[in-house]
């Protein structure tokens, strides 16, 4: 059985994943990034593959990607979040032609065909406001954990208007409302209103198709996706966001699966295509 790696060094958080040849995960990691990114990204790939209980040599192709991907100094090959974003919603949610990845210090809206290729995609400008680092600011305010600010804001009924375009500014501005009376259900649900509202201007630049799948470790999906007009119910995107973890990651084993291939095929020059490096 031969296998192939994803690592995705991200601003906050780093990833490894482990598939098999049946394209499936047969092991995952998770850890804080830290200051140190190359040894984040080698803690991470050492904990999957443990978790796996697999050595080194089992895996034939390790791909990097995330802000950190050339500090994946083990890997074979570096590939674009964007590019893995979009390979891996399609393998897992097929119907997937737009993505929403709310990452820690950007938000990307990507449109993709049926295959998984990259049609458009846009990002945030140069702040971090309305993403991961923006609830991250609110959470520190009002000393609430962070998961627990998507049900908190959904009890709220009077949203204030988050008015701030930066992150930095976001606690001051937070407090200010509480200092001011205002329940901290409502304050929450303005700051998921405000990153709805960057999320849905993001969207229309790259045009939104359906389905839409969304990722990162923003855990709140399921709130914005209701309060961007959403029925109660119609909790199929979000779940998405707040009930799987590994999309991306898996879309960069895809991409080693694909250099497995493209290895084999050089190591076997009677094969058709031998000495061609195959891509997808």
């Amino acid at each position: 059985m031969a296998y192939a790696a994803g690592v995705d060094v991200g601003s906050t958080q780093t990833k490894a994943v482990i598939i098999d040849e049946a394209k499936e995960i047969v092991s995952r990691s998770l850890t804080d990034t830290g200051a140190n990114v190359m040894r984040a990204a080698e803690k991470s790939y050492e904990e999957a593959l443990l978790s796996g209980n697999l050595s080194e040599e089992e895996v034939e192709f390790v791909v990097g990607t995330g802000y950190g991907r050339y500090k994946v100094t083990f890997g074979n090959t570096q590939v674009t979040e964007i590019s893995c974003h979009g390979r891996g919603a399609v393998h897992m949610f097929p119907g997937t032609r737009t993505v929403v990845d709310m990452g820690g210090q950007d938000t990307k809206a990507i449109r993709v065909s049926r295959v998984g290729e990259i049609l458009d995609f846009c990002m945030n400008d140069k702040c971090a406001a309305g993403t991961g680092r923006f609830l991250g600011a609110a959470s520190s305010a009002l000393d609430i954990p962070l998961g627990d600010l998507g049900p908190t804001a959904l009890r709220g009924e009077r949203p204030v208007k988050i008015s701030t375009t930066c992150t930095v500014f976001a606690e001051s501005e937070v407090l200010s409302w509480l200092g001011k009376g205002k329940k901290i259900e409502d304050i929450l649900l303005g700051v998921h209103q405000s990153i709805a509202a960057r999320s849905a201007g993001l969207l229309r630049r790259v045009g939104i198709e359906e389905d839409v799948t969304f990722t990162g470790r923003h855990r709140g999906g399921r709130d914005v996706h209701r309060r961007r007009g959403a029925q109660p119910g119609d909790d199929r995107d979000a779940e998405r966001a707040s009930g799987r973890r590994g999309q991306r990651e898996r879309g960069i084993a895809l991409h080693g699966r694909a250099g497995c291939g493209s290895v084999r095929a050089r190591s076997h020059p009677g094969q058709p295509g031998a000495g061609e490096e195959r891509t997808g």
